[in-house]
């Protein structure tokens, strides 16, 4: 054996040592394939004390993936080179992935604590019967501003459109959700898919440019924490933790509506380890663990008993568990065509490039 021979044997005993030893090094601590629950979720989406909880409680170990849209969650899900044994994606990517069979139905007599659910989390158009998918957390689109900036309240949408505003407002850059508030302006359906009402929407958001400071993500925690905005688009959970942080900020629902989403837990159809997804289910389904969870996050609970653990100031507070009135209002997103997803990226973009 020549000296070339000899060294890529070596490194291949080398490689194949490492590999026993990982092998042998998870046996020991209790994980194997048949063990190991596989769960694809938004990065920073559960408490991961959580986890760790139930790893000992239950003896699976829990590898966590996380996406950072829903397409890229659905594009990987249907390619199926990794079989995640749950995921979490909104309500209109459920919609889709059910129409594409890339889900596993819910055996509901397998699922301790269901009933623990509230009502109107339930039966939801994108999953009736929820046969597909169990509530995880849900939110809504509003209004975030500081008192000190500001020298009244804002509690509707046209309120963004004030002259007063220029230059002081920082916009959420998603475009079904921007969309929606020039959709909802106009008095139309956040799913709408009429191009004239669509461009009509986007002509409405144009008028408001002048006051738009930055459309950005992430960000707008740290403007409005330091209060360097005045003003914000953004959801109920990102809300939650600027509130945290400063006292002259309030979040609102304004009056005319908004839109309502929700994060599902589903089992892909690609699922190999079912029995350890429903432990998974059922231990999220208690109500201290969803109670828990809910305070890392941030997001609203649709898990009644744990809503009953939280923090007075938090389970009374209208911005973030409305009345049924305002739930009333609020609109659910469909999943909409691939043209028509395209009509609202590509008008979105027109938007942004004032910007």
């Amino acid at each position: 054996m020549n000296k070339l021979g000899r060294l890529t044997l070596a490194i291949l005993v080398v490689c194949a040592a490492l590999w026993f030893g990982t092998v042998q090094l998870q046996k020991s601590q209790g994980y194997t394939k048949n063990n190991t629950l596989t769960l694809y979720n938004w990065g920073d989406y559960i408490d991961p004390s959580l986890i760790k909880k139930f790893e000992k409680q239950t003896g699976y170990h829990v590898s966590v993936e996380t996406f950072d849209s829903n397409e890229a969650m659905y594009t990987k899900i249907k390619q199926g080179g990794t079989a995640y044994d749950l995921a979490v994606p909104s309500e209109y990517m459920i919609e889709k992935m059910r129409k594409a069979n890339l889900l596993k139905p819910i055996d509901h007599s397998r699922l301790t604590g269901f009933q623990n659910i509230g009502k109107p989390y339930l039966n939801q158009p994108f999953d009736p019967g929820n046969k597909y998918s169990l509530p995880y957390f849900w939110g809504t689109l509003g209004i975030i501003y500081n008192d000190q900036l500001v020298d009244q309240p804002l509690t509707h949408w046209s309120d963004l459109w004030q002259a007063k505003y220029r230059g002081k407002i920082m916009v959420v850059d998603s475009a079904r959700d921007m969309m929606a508030v020039g959709l909802i302006e106009n008095g139309q359906s956040v799913n709408s898919t009429n191009p004239v009402a669509l461009k009509a929407a986007k002509a409405r958001l144009d008028q408001m440019a002048p006051n738009v400071k930055a459309i950005v993500a992430d960000e707008i925690k740290m403007y409005m924490i330091q209060n360097e905005a005045s003003v914000a688009v953004t959801w109920s959970g990102e809300a939650a933790e600027m509130l945290a942080n400063n006292k002259h900020l309030h979040y609102v629902i304004p009056e005319e509506g908004s839109n309502v989403w929700f994060d599902n837990l589903v089992i892909p159809k690609t699922a190999k380890h079912t029995k350890a997804a429903y432990a998974f289910l059922n231990f999220m389904l208690e109500p201290k663990n969803a109670a828990q969870n809910a305070e890392y996050i941030g997001y609203s609970t649709p898990n009644m008993p744990a809503k009953a653990l939280l923090p007075a100031a938090t389970r009374n507070n209208p911005a973030y568990y409305p009345s049924q009135k305002v739930l009333n209002k609020l609109q659910v997103y469909s999943d909409l065509s691939p043209e028509m997803v395209g009509l609202y990226n590509d008008l979105f973009l027109e938007f942004k490039m004032q910007h």
